[in-house]
């Protein structure tokens, strides 16, 4: 990669990572804070306030994709990173749970994703666009990992509503990093008619997007079962979880980086693709089959960092490339709208499946929807790196 695009790639990740670290701290302790507030004894209450992101989320990716095609990417990010913060701000402030909701909603609708993934592929070339999109993908993987460890140091230091107002302080500390450190953006396509029919009900797009429902919907679901698994059969207190989640995000990362340069410099993005939603399938009928000890949830959880990693950089890279230029950021809203989606019916799909029919019944559902996503993914048409179709033209 140029200077530029590592200098993109490095600041955009660490405005995602900015973000989400302030996310995935409230995650481990929200729910003991809430039993100190009025309502929160209410657990569907305390469900619906962590939820209530998710869902916000959903709604305003492709509103905030199709903005930054017209009005310009690093305009939208800033505007989304404002909300963002305003909503941690009311969070911090929030005297019950009806407020904590409230600033919940608000957060979610600071829903940039697609406008960081859309500016991560307009500052890179395509050869080198999965690269940046895995830097992205691993701080998120990182941060979370990192926030299983901290969050319950950080709540007893400075409480929730501590955590809250750091969150918040984060995402503006982001909107420096935007203007300072990502390089200028290409000029928007202006007020341009946008192919949303085109983008939301092409074929390729529509196998991309069932892509990261499942792979989400998969990732929430087996999270609902997984912690109980690692205490009930592992033998783990929940407060050492982290000893394995953060060996497996770190393995999982020194694996995942051969494979993507494979992908992009070999011109393998088809074969490995594959491969990562197959070992994904393994994951779900090895975790089916045999979960009883605390080495084989080890085991089970690295290979589905592997192959989540994988995916979760190949995806973004491979929607920028199959969508119209004039509609990327519109593309990539529809595509974060999924995996939203795919998060918030995965947890409570998860929880419905584990509560009426067991653990184990939870697994086999993740590994039906993975077996219909990789009869899907064998069909799908893999665009070419266009240096590697501009030379089968001139052959």
């Amino acid at each position: 990669m140029s200077p530029e695009e590592r200098r993109a790639g490095a600041s955009l990740a660490s405005i995602f990572a900015l973000r989400m670290l302030g996310l995935f701290l409230i995650l481990p302790v929200f729910s003991v804070y809430a039993k100190t507030l009025p309502g929160g004894d209410n657990l569907a209450l305390v469900g619906f306030a962590l939820g209530a992101y998710g869902l916000t989320q959903a709604i305003f990716q492709i509103p905030y994709g199709i903005a930054s095609d017209i009005f310009g990417r690093k305009q939208v990010i800033v505007v989304g990173l404002v909300i963002f913060a305003l909503g941690s701000f009311v969070a911090a402030w929030a005297p019950d749970m009806t407020w904590i909701i409230i600033g919940r909603v608000l957060q979610g609708m600071g829903a940039i994703s697609a406008a960081v993934t859309a500016l991560a592929a307009d500052l890179t070339r395509e050869e080198h666009r999965t690269k940046v999109m895995a830097m992205i993908g691993s701080s998120i993987g990182l941060v979370f990992a990192l926030s299983l460890v901290g969050a319950p140091v950080l709540y007893g230091w400075i409480g929730m509503a501590g955590l809250f107002i750091m969150t918040g302080v984060l995402a503006l500390a982001a909107i420096g990093l935007l203007l300072k450190a990502v390089p200028p953006a290409p000029p928007p396509h202006g007020h341009e008619k946008l192919p949303l029919r085109r983008v939301v009900f092409d074929p390729d797009l529509l196998r991309l997007n069932l892509g990261i429902f499942v792979l989400h919907m998969v990732q929430m679901a087996m999270f609902v079962v997984l912690p109980h698994a690692l205490v009930d059969h592992g033998g783990l207190a929940a407060a050492e979880h982290w000893k394995v989640y953060l060996p497996a995000v770190l393995v999982s990362f020194a694996i995942m980086v051969p494979a993507i340069i494979a992908a992009e410099r070999k011109d393998k993005m088809r074969p490995i693709f594959i491969a990562a939603v197959g070992l994904l399938l393994v994951v779900q009928i090895g975790l089916f089959l045999l979960h009883a000890s605390l080495w084989a949830l080890a085991l089970w959880l690295l290979l589905f960092f592997v192959a989540f990693n994988v995916l979760e950089a190949t995806l973004p890279s491979l929607v920028s490339r199959t969508a119209p230029p004039a509609a990327k950021g519109a593309a990539l809203g529809v595509y974060n709208t999924t995996q939203a989606m795919g998060l918030f019916i995965g947890g409570a799909a998860g929880g419905y499946i584990a509560q009426h029919f067991g653990d184990n019944a939870v697994f086999a559902a993740c590994a039906g929807l993975v077996f219909v996503w990789l009869a899907v993914a064998n069909s799908m048409n893999f665009p070419q790196r266009r240096s590697a179709a501009a030379a089968a033209q001139t052959a």
